[in-house]
């Protein structure tokens, strides 16, 4: 029978390691825990699933934790999860079957990220690679990556993650992916990520200088592509760098025109082009509604890692604020209850007042 593992690197995650361990009860043959130095009762819980604990001394390099994880394993495949992600639904028999007819192939698992964002929790979704043959390894000093040539299979399997909502780690992020930086400059990945701290952490201005050098060398074809565009855009629109936002807007919306996530991020980029300065972008101003119509022809996809919303009720809801302000309240009430549809709180509210 094919064997499979469970392999993680913790440090004091007795908050959420007990959740992640019994997702996977009955699914994995053995539990393999890299512990980087807790203090709290994180090992004690590890013990109590039957997980086999090897202590790692932390040298600021993730990919090192989680090779050395790796080589624990005597299974022939290993399942990598962080303490603060779980699987949902029944996914066993998916596992199963996807690691006895699989030899050479890699499993991506649908990886739901909650976050906060404007006081609201938000959904994201991402397939990302965790179910790895045995010989497998990771690069990467933080934000790491499956190092493999083996061709990546998604599946209907479901983890879920909400450690950022308890934890701000992006000081820690930040300071270890400088030290990548220093050895590789033009890492057009490195860059992004580097962007994309500075941007968690509201640094603006500095996370447009490092998305704009990612974007130049990141290839057309590069997996993190799409993310990055909508991050530069996001961050375009809260430095105002209006003109820079419609040349990359221009450059990008063939290649995503079915990206519910990029006509999102264009919509709300016009509407703050133009309220911004309405004598002179004032012609631009049925790209609001269409960008937005837009999203809801798409719907919600799995094509691209996506907000869940953009595609269906998040899209609504800013149409239905659309015609609000410009006096169309019949057509207002009509997005309004598509999105409450889907049980956005703030489309209920505006129903009730609009009632």
């Amino acid at each position: 029978m094919t064997t499979l593992a469970l392999v993680m690197i913790v440090k004091n995650e007795e908050r959420h390691l007990g959740r992640c361990l019994q997702s996977v009860k009955g699914i994995v043959d053995e539990i393999i825990i890299a512990d980087t130095g807790s203090t709290d009762r994180t090992k004690d819980i590890a013990s109590s699933f039957g997980a086999k604990i090897f202590d790692f001394k932390w040298i600021d390099d993730f990919s090192a934790a989680r090779n050395y994880a790796l080589e624990q394993s005597t299974s022939d495949w290993n399942l990598v999860l962080d303490a603060d992600e779980y699987l949902v639904g029944q996914c066993k028999c998916t596992i199963r079957q996807f690691i006895e007819k699989n030899e050479k192939k890699i499993g991506r698992i649908r990886h739901i990220d909650e976050f906060i964002q404007n006081g609201e929790r938000r959904y994201a979704q991402a397939y990302l690679s965790r179910l790895l043959p045995k010989g497998v390894k990771y690069v990467g000093r933080v934000h790491e990556q499956v190092e493999s040539d083996l061709p990546r299979e998604n599946l209907n399997i479901e983890m879920h993650h909400d450690g950022y909502v308890y934890a701000d780690k992006t000081d820690r992020n930040l300071r270890l992916l400088l030290l990548e930086l220093e050895k590789e400059p033009l890492n057009d990945y490195i860059l992004y990520q580097v962007g994309k701290q500075y941007k968690l952490m509201q640094q603006l201005q500095q996370a447009e200088l490092y998305f704009e050098q990612s974007y130049r060398l990141a290839p057309i074809q590069s997996w993190y592509r799409h993310s990055l565009i909508i991050d530069y855009l996001y961050t375009i629109i809260g430095n105002k760098s209006f003109e820079k936002g419609l040349q990359l807007i221009d450059a990008e919306k063939h290649r995503l025109f079915d990206s519910p996530d990029f006509h999102f991020s264009c919509g709300l980029f016009y509407m703050e082009l133009i309220f911004g300065d309405i004598h002179q972008y004032a012609h631009l101003f049925p790209l609001i509604e269409q960008s937005f119509l837009r999203c809801l022809e798409i719907g919600e996809t799995d094509q691209y890692d996506s907000v869940k919303g953009t595609g269906s009720f998040l899209a609504a809801y800013n149409l239905g604020v659309f015609h609000e302000v410009l006096g169309n309240t019949d057509k207002a009430i009509l997005f309004y209850q598509q999105s409450a549809n889907g049980q956005y709180e703030r489309a209920i509210e505006r129903l009730k007042l609009l009632g």
